[in-house]
């Protein structure tokens, strides 16, 4: 059986983004996960069911570290002579991408989930792109998870090599059984409705990730202010003091702060709810009506595509992944990046105008459905690697 490594910088992203997809391609390769050490690596390799080997790789730029984590992936690959190798995240991708040339990996394949340099400037961005450039030199095939991620990749010029989208983007899929109201006890729903002090007519707003700046929170918080603190429309079909705001993520504070008045509002707000991370998030998109998301910048956000599934409609902002999923008053609304007027407008407009509302709710699982069903992404990546497998023994 050829041999077949995916490749992470740290174990979260293969355990989160990649859940389901090695224990799938294992009936047809041999599966290593590689990343960094940690229990969530540990639970990858006993949910998939595939071998795992811990490299440590660090996100930030580290050259002592990155050259040590580059010599063990080369000796790692030389050993162990992988057929194909596919990273999926920018520090990872670039030490594989390299130690996979030089250990003569025939086929080094990655996917950018997101770039980062488009958001950054100066030095810093030149940096970035360099290292995205030498990415690209090294790999044999690029796939970027997006119609935006791949104009983001032209713009910059980052490579000349052919860019190629896996069915519709995103590079796992949603699993459309698990998130489905059926799947979820309408009995649990009930009691976190009552544990929370949500009513049966409340209109609740839901943010699921993490509580960070570059995630829109502070307009989000604002922009629930000012709504919750204004009359709306005459023609109004919901009353003020049944609106709420449901945040589900962990705070991280260190990394990426909120404003201080931020963190007050999130705190002492009556119609704020904060729950904190949550391992099974559906039953909070059960005793929720849409999903609000005004993130700066995704790659191909998975939670747009859970909420759907569960039939709640959304409001993003215009940007790569978000601007792919949600079509305007179809199933959602999509608004300007960090715009706080915009997005209490058309939180407004989500509550008002129900016809509209209910349009977008039908709308929203039949479209993750048909585009996006974790069925129609894995096949599609598997008849990628038997295609680059044979190509591969073609050109041998």
């Amino acid at each position: 059986m050829k041999k077949l490594f995916r490749i992470s910088t740290v174990p979260i992203s293969l355990n989160i983004l990649l859940k389901g997809q090695l224990r799938y391609l294992r009936q047809f390769y041999d599966v290593t996960a590689i990343s960094g050490a940690g229990a969530e690596l540990d639970e990858v390799e006993e949910r998939e069911g595939v071998k795992v080997h811990p490299i440590a790789m660090e996100r930030r730029i580290s050259p002592l570290k990155d050259v040590m984590s580059l010599i063990r992936l080369y000796r790692y690959f030389k050993r162990e002579k992988p057929d194909i190798i596919h990273s999926i995240t920018p520090k990872a991708g670039l030490l594989s991408m390299i130690a996979g040339k030089w250990a003569g990996v025939p086929v080094r394949m990655h996917t950018f989930t997101g770039l980062i340099f488009p958001h950054k400037d100066g030095h810093f961005q030149t940096l970035l792109i360099w290292m995205d450039r030498l990415l690209c030199r090294y790999a044999t095939h690029i796939y970027p998870e997006g119609k935006g991620v791949k104009e983001d990749l032209e713009r910059y010029r980052i490579t000349k090599k052919p860019l190629k989208i896996l069915a519709n983007g995103n590079v796992n899929g949603v699993d459309t059984e698990y998130f489905s109201r059926h799947a979820v006890a309408a009995e649990s729903v009930e009691t976190l409705r009552h544990q929370l002090g949500i009513r049966d007519d409340d209109f609740v707003f839901v943010f699921v990730g993490r509580l960070v700046r570059d995630k829109g929170i502070n307009e989000l918080v604002t922009a629930f202010k000012n709504l919750a603190s204004a009359p709306l429309s005459d023609h109004s079909s919901a009353d003020i003091s049944d609106l709420k705001l449901l945040l589900v993520g962990p705070l991280e504070q260190d990394l990426d702060p909120l404003h201080p008045e931020t963190l007050a509002m999130i705190e002492s707000h009556p119609q704020i709810i904060s729950v904190g991370f949550r391992q099974d998030v559906r039953p909070y998109f059960g005793v929720s009506d849409a999903l609000v998301f005004p993130s700066y910048r995704e790659g191909f956000p998975n939670v747009v595509l859970q909420a759907g599934a569960m039939d709640l409609p959304s409001i993003v902002t215009n940007i790569n992944g978000c601007n792919e999923i949600i079509e305007e008053g179809k199933n959602g609304m999509v608004i300007p990046v960090k715009d706080t007027a915009a997005l209490q407008q058309a939180m407004e407009n989500m509550m008002r105008d129900t016809d509209l509302y209910h349009s977008m709710k039908v709308n929203s699982r039949p479209l993750i459905e048909s585009r996006y069903r974790q069925e129609v992404v894995w096949h599609a990546l598997l008849e990628e690697y038997d295609r680059m497998r044979a190509s591969d023994l073609i050109k041998r």
